[in-house]
């Protein structure tokens, strides 16, 4: 496997590409993630890998401009399961599903170009008017969005069950057993029965 391109980051912010021996933006950075270019970002003293930092740094600034991908409602969900107990399996989940998208959107392009050669760059808002109409997306995209949307309900259903799963083994002391349950309505009581309310009770005879 090929080394990742290193990219220092000094105090001053300012990127170092090492491979071209240039500063670089982060605009540039975001070139080779289009790109599928393998890169590391270090910070340049300590050598600590910064490349999701980065990212991060990337994605807000392609929130705050244009077009937001996340909505509002969407991030607060995110953040409500950092420190939650499913946070590793929320982010498998999110991981996979982006993945799944990722790869019918491939297949639809791979196909497309197959048909039609090689066809040319549509700008990112062309899609809005179908994202918010989906009736009027052409059938030859339909089938692949159904595709990729059949193995997101497949992951779906395949994440719900490693949850049952885990959460089987747990036990829960405030939730009776059914039987249990049962079999305390139907048994009964032990010991002497309760007295009944204003009967005389018998005296006990002295020896």
């Amino acid at each position: 496997m090929a080394s990742p391109r290193i990219i220092k980051k000094y105090p001053n912010r300012r990127l170092y590409d090492t491979e071209t021996s240039t500063y670089i933006t982060l605009a540039e950075v975001k070139e080779l993630v289009l790109g599928y270019k393998l890169f590391q970002v270090q910070d340049a003293k300590s050598g600590e890998d910064l490349t999701r930092a980065i990212l991060l740094q990337i994605i807000l600034e392609e929130e705050s401009g244009g077009v937001p991908m996340f909505s509002t409602d969407m991030l607060a969900n995110i953040i409500r399961y950092y420190g939650h107990a499913m946070q590793g399996l929320m982010g498998s989940y999110l991981e996979r599903s982006i993945f799944a998208f990722h790869e019918a959107q491939k297949r639809f392009q791979e196909q497309t170009q197959s048909l039609y050669g090689e066809l040319p760059k549509v700008p990112a808002d062309a899609w809005t008017p179908f994202v918010s109409q989906p009736n009027k997306i052409p059938n030859v995209m339909g089938g692949y969005l159904e595709k990729g949307a059949k193995a997101v309900i497949d992951m779906q259903e395949e994440l719900r069950n490693q949850a049952l799963k885990l959460f089987s083994g747990f036990p829960y002391p405030n939730a009776p057993d059914e039987g249990a349950a049962e079999h305390a309505q139907g048994a009964k009581p032990r010991g002497r029965p309760a007295a009944k309310a204003g009967a005389p009770r018998k005296p006990r005879s002295r020896k």
